[in-house]
């Protein structure tokens, strides 16, 4: 076993254990879920460690015929477009478990069963170099997230879990034909073998092209697919949210990286611009729906529509900074987001209310809290200096000089320039209101500073804050041979077009 399956698959052995454990105390079995959680980041950054930068190819690639009547491979490989989605997964998800250590009282067992699983499944997502691999990882996320938000989630959790479930499961139906089209017709379904023939496909690719981007455009979610986000992020338990925000939606923005922009680089040109247009909706619809939230919760995940706009903007501006600038942005949104809904999950686990109007004057007794919630609030706003703000510059001068975004891409750099300013217009209020101002709820004054575990979890999400921010160059360093590659290609086709 190589250390690509080691890494997707050890989860499931801290599963396992969980499963064999019986009437044990609740701290047991999160003890065993944490510390599997903290072996599979340590595995991942050992994966880091045999990375070579500068590689445009595939890495530590494992291959085998799994389903050979079927020309079906398990296949992994890890390249700059999936490098860092990993360490966030890993990071992440260290963050979330402990982070519910608390909030879940009730089935506590099978409730960290679900999140280990959730976390297999998603670095599947980001490994699997065959398109059925691919799908069978991309489906089985579906399965964990629906159980942790119909089980333990908020009041209307049902109705969040299945509307999540059935949007995203009715979006992959298309992606799985398209899978089943190109396979039947070369033969195989890896994907490296699938780019080197996909003339055998290319008179229907705009048809490919849309089958993929629906999948993957519910999962981002680009306007008008997201209106399942809000219910799922609301009803979600903290540390779903976290997942989610963090994690789980960046698999829609790799989707489109990894299969869309290689497989189909004429269609990818010919949709960049109503793409883009989408993509600058939503930056602008989500930070004005943003500012009418009256629950900081779902404030925090019409912010995720808007920021996630901008990603969709840097990858179908088709040039190396706008994709490199989307792949950070979705790291430095799995950050900041987890970081809020974390410190969201934080209040509401001490006052039982997420309304804006119940708080007011928090920094007066919980001081340290509220400080380090304002550099994750400025950061998510985009501040020179934290890591939001490199992501965005990066997607804005991407965008500037796009060719695929017709002969005046400015026009869309400026329409989503307005986003930066909005976000800073709803996240500074959401703040003024909760942590600002006179003390006058007496509720509020029972309220408790961060405990060890807290800090500590508030911490890690500070340190990569202000390290993307500070030195993004060793992150652009990751990615830069694969993206650079991928840009080419697909220019290269454009040439021969031409």
């Amino acid at each position: 076993m190589g250390i690509l399956s080691l890494l997707t698959f050890f989860p499931l052995v801290g599963v396992l254990i969980l499963l064999l454990m019986r009437n044990q105390s609740d701290n047991s079995y999160k003890t065993v879920a944490i510390g599997t959680s903290i072996v599979t980041f340590v595995l991942s950054i050992i994966v880091l460690s045999q990375y070579q930068t500068g590689v445009a190819g595939l890495q530590m690639v494992e291959r085998f015929n799994w389903i050979e009547a079927w020309g079906i491979q398990y296949q992994m490989g890890v390249d700059g477009i999936s490098i860092l989605m990993i360490l966030l997964t890993t990071f992440i998800m260290m963050l979330a478990i402990p982070s519910s250590w608390n909030a879940i009282s009730s089935q506590v067992r099978q409730y960290y069963i679900f999140m280990l699983l959730l976390e297999a499944g998603m670095l599947g997502v980001f490994l699997a170099q065959d398109l059925f691999l691919f799908y069978i990882f991309w489906e089985f996320t579906l399965v964990p997230m629906y159980f942790l938000i119909g089980i333990w989630g908020g009041k209307n959790r049902v109705y969040a879990a299945i509307k999540f479930f059935l949007y995203t499961m009715a979006g992959s139906l298309l992606m799985l034909l398209g899978i089943l089209y190109m396979g039947i017709n070369t033969g195989t379904f890896s994907l490296p073998d699938l780019i080197a023939q996909r003339s055998a496909f290319a008179d229907v690719q705009n048809w490919l092209f849309l089958g993929f981007a629906i999948a993957f455009a519910i999962k981002v979610p680009i306007f008008p697919f997201h209106s399942w986000l809000p219910d799922a992020h609301t009803e979600a338990p903290t540390a779903g949210s976290v997942i989610l925000a963090g994690v789980l939606l960046k698999m829609g923005t790799y989707g489109f990286m990894r299969f869309n922009l290689p497989l189909f680089p004429e269609a990818s040109v010919h949709f960049a611009p109503a793409i883009a247009v989408l993509a600058i909706i939503g930056i602008i619809y989500g930070a004005i729906v943003s500012f009418a939230q009256k629950d900081v919760k779902k404030l925090v995940a019409y912010s995720s529509i808007s920021h996630l706009g901008f990603v969709m903007l840097g990858i179908f501006s088709l040039t190396n900074q706008g994709i490199q600038g989307a792949i950070l942005q979705g790291v430095n949104h799995g950050i900041s987001s987890g970081a809020l809904f974390f410190i969201v999950g934080v209040l509401y686990e001490q006052r039982h209310t997420r309304e804006i109007k119940e708080y007011g004057g928090v920094w007066k007794v919980m001081p340290v809290f509220s400080a380090l919630t304002l550099i994750v609030t400025l950061s998510s706003m985009g501040l020179p200096g934290l890591n939001g703000f490199v992501g965005e510059f990066t997607i804005l001068l991407g965008s500037m000089g796009a060719e695929s975004l017709g002969p005046n891409p400015w026009i869309y750099t400026a329409f989503a320039t307005t986003g930066v300013i909005l976000a800073a217009v709803y996240l500074l209020w959401m703040f003024q209101r909760v942590f600002m101002g006179p003390l006058d709820n007496p509720a509020n004054e029972k309220l408790r500073d961060l405990n060890v575990g807290e800090l500590a979890i508030m911490l890690s999400f500070l340190l990569f804050i202000i390290w993307i921010g500070v030195a993004p160059s060793s992150f652009f360093g990751l990615m830069d041979g694969t993206v650079s590659r991928l840009v080419a290609d697909i220019g290269s086709v454009l040439v021969a077009g031409h």
